[in-house]
């Protein structure tokens, strides 16, 4: 089979969409759907309106999502799982359960209304990513199904296109399963050199030996923004000039960052990018890729099928154009428009105002862990975003994770998928608290308080 690259792209409308009057019309028959969207009613469906807010009242905030205030197990809620999984607010369940209504249909090629708005709806999520980490165009922002599928999709298009044997990747020591796995599988397939970066006790990268291992031989340099296990913050910039001028294209996972902080990817300057929608207040099942045109425009496909082409014989089949050569089959469209509305959500608060609160936050757990008798941190960067990993010598992570449960409390424990950093600490498994914006004081002194009353069953 002949294999050829369109250079004309497959006609995709990006216009505003109408559903900001659907929802109007949706409000008037679900009257009740409001009574919790507090300020940002009037702000989170109107994708052209992210002016921040001057003053934020996060104890209000928390009125928009209704599973934090419940009990469990007889108790009230603190839910501190937010690295595995943010929670959704109300307005973005609601635009998802108003497309399900009342625009469901498939997207793209359609010639009925229905499949236009929904159309309309799926592709402005686009170009509110595109805003939202400030890349140059709308057209270098790739659907996936999460952070995972994103990292598998350049391993096995640009990495495998562009690795041979005797090239190096490097990797850190603390990366996420999700970003060793899809390099160590590539690096068999073509004979290239896995690398690692190692972690000063601190957990901070070792910089100076990045340096040295950086090389003529290194194409690929893939690593976390944030630590999922250790909360470190990485220079994720200096990391990708370095590498740039070492000749290496660069692979940032911002799964742990863009929830929490302003990500700008022309500053960093990295090549690629990823993250899941299910940690920034979106829903499960879908994440972004961002990749600079230049690249996605010379990778081949990752997988086959509907919507990725743009003519199909069977002498020959022709491809669409970057993105949508990298988007086969019918896409999950509800979890598409959700993103958006999570961004939108996400841009009334500010991103600015949510760092500077979850920085509060952590400073405050990260004193009042310290002051615990017997808790050693795992990870004590000065650059730090929303997890505090730590262990007992005494207690094992599950046993703690357990009995805080039996509190309501709902903490990580395990190796959080990330055994290598886990092991360069020589623990086993942490319990993680990762906190988010709606996140409370009140829940740290609850977490405190039940790691205390854990510590009477192991005394």
């Amino acid at each position: 089979m002949l294999i050829k690259y369109s250079n004309q792209p497959v006609p995709r409308s990006i216009a505003t969409p109408p559903y900001s009057l659907c929802y109007t019309e949706y409000l008037k028959n679900n009257p009740k759907s409001t009574k919790s969207f507090g300020l940002w009613q009037d702000l989170c469906f109107m994708p052209q309106q992210t002016t921040t807010i001057p003053t934020i009242d996060f104890e209000k905030i928390r009125k928009d999502f209704p599973v934090l205030h419940q009990k469990v197990n007889g108790h009230p809620l603190v839910y501190l799982d937010n690295g595995a999984s943010g929670q959704m607010p109300v307005q973005v369940a609601d635009r998802i359960d108003l497309y399900h209504r009342y625009e469901h249909s498939n997207v793209h090629r359609g010639i009925h209304t229905l499949s236009q708005n929904a159309t309309d709806a799926y592709e402005l999520t686009r170009k509110n990513v595109q805003e939202f980490i400030n890349a140059s165009s709308h057209e270098e922002i790739v659907y996936t199904t999460g952070a995972t599928d994103s990292i598998n999709l350049v391993a096995n298009t640009f990495g495998a296109a562009n690795l041979r044997e005797g090239d190096e990747v490097i990797l850190s020591e603390m990366e996420h399963h999700a970003n060793i796995v899809p390099w160590q599988m590539v690096a068999e397939r073509t004979g290239a050199v896995i690398k690692v970066i190692p972690v000063t006790d601190s957990g901070d990268l070792d910089m100076d030996a990045y340096k040295d291992l950086l090389s003529n031989k290194t194409k690929i340099v893939a690593v976390i923004h944030v630590s999922n296990a250790l909360g470190t913050v990485n220079p994720v910039k200096e990391i990708t000039d370095l590498a740039h001028e070492a000749g290496a294209a660069v692979l940032i996972d911002g799964a742990q960052s863009v929830p929490h902080q302003k990500v700008d990817v022309q500053e960093i300057g990295c090549d690629f990018f990823v993250f899941s929608a299910h940690k920034m207040c979106g829903p499960t099942g879908f994440g972004i890729l961002y990749g600079k045109k230049e690249l996605l425009d010379a990778m081949p496909p990752y997988r086959g099928g509907g919507d990725m082409i743009d003519k199909v014989s069977f002498e020959e089949t022709t491809y669409n154009v970057a993105p949508y050569r990298f988007e086969a089959g019918t896409p999950p469209i509800s979890a598409g428009i959700g993103l958006g509305a999570a961004i939108d959500y996400l841009n009334s608060i500010g991103m600015e105002n949510i760092e500077t609160r979850e920085q509060e936050l952590v400073n405050y757990a990260v004193k009042r862990l310290s002051e615990i008798e017997g808790l050693r941190m795992i990870g004590e960067s000065e650059h730090r975003a929303s997890v505090c990993s730590f262990v007992f010598d005494h207690i094992h992570a599950s046993d703690l994770g357990t009995i805080l449960d039996k509190r309501g409390i709902a903490v990580r424990t395990g190796h959080h998928c990330a055994q290598p950093i886990l092991r360069r600490f020589n623990v086993p498994a942490t319990t993680r608290a990762s906190i988010s914006f709606y996140n409370t004081e009140e829940d740290i002194d609850r977490l405190i308080d039940g790691i205390h009353y854990a510590k009477t069953f192991f005394e």
